[in-house]
């Protein structure tokens, strides 16, 4: 059972159907065993309800001047491969602990209905998993292959009531990339592969569980 915040019994509820229903949806078998640390979920504080309206926006775009300054150090620290051939194999060296969830069952139902509903259940659990790990005021850095960079707080997009994602966490097109400013905590999203790597002891914490209550593991680093 996913656990939560205390009083927050019927978001975790409503979190466990949407999972089931998603589960029962796509075209895979048991996903591979995933043991939960023990920070998980358990003991995280809730963060205190916002007494108002939150204005500031959750995307800030990034100079395109700027472009290396922000993937070379990306390059350097995991070792970033990419290809424009499409390939089956990791394109970066991914840290530990990390878990690399399969997207596939998602891809092999591309185009329909239910593809665009699990892509939005991935981008909203990670989003859901974020609000958890980082501070409201924590922004993270965003890398898109090719294409501008961002700054995103996920405390903002969450409060906003016409959320866009410029962005995605799920990797439909390109390699995409959420990353805390120490680089220790993020997502690597792979199209290709079909993959979605989290890695970071926080995030992997929070984020992995959901993923794998209805999507297979890949790979596994501890």
């Amino acid at each position: 059972m996913i656990t939560g915040a205390p009083g927050s019994g019927k978001t975790v509820l409503a979190i466990e159907l949407v999972l089931s229903l998603l589960a029962a949806l796509l075209p895979v078998g048991a996903p591979a065993p995933f043991r939960k640390p023990e920070s998980g979920l358990h003991g995280l504080s809730a963060h205190r309800p916002y007494g108002r309206s939150v204005t500031a926006p959750a995307w800030q775009q990034i100079e395109s001047e700027r472009y290396e300054d922000f993937w070379a150090p990306f390059d350097a620290r995991f070792d970033f491969r990419p290809s424009p051939e499409p390939y089956d194999e990791p394109a970066i060296n991914e840290p530990a602990p990390s878990i690399t969830i399969d997207l596939s069952p998602i891809f092999a139902i591309s185009g329909s209905a239910q593809f665009a509903a699990a892509q939005d259940a991935v981008n909203t659990l990670g989003l859901l998993a974020m609000t958890r790990v980082f501070a409201p005021s924590q922004r993270l850095l965003v890398l898109d292959w090719h294409h501008p960079s961002w700054w995103f707080w996920p405390h903002r997009q969450a409060l906003d009531e016409n959320p866009r994602w410029p962005v995605e966490i799920f990797p439909d097109g390109d390699y995409y990339v959420f990353l805390s400013e120490d680089m220790a905590n993020g997502t690597f999203g792979h199209p290709w592969e079909q993959t979605l790597c989290v890695f970071g002891a926080s995030l992997t914490g929070v984020l992995a569980p959901l993923l794998t209550s209805w999507l297979p593991v890949k790979r596994a680093r501890s």
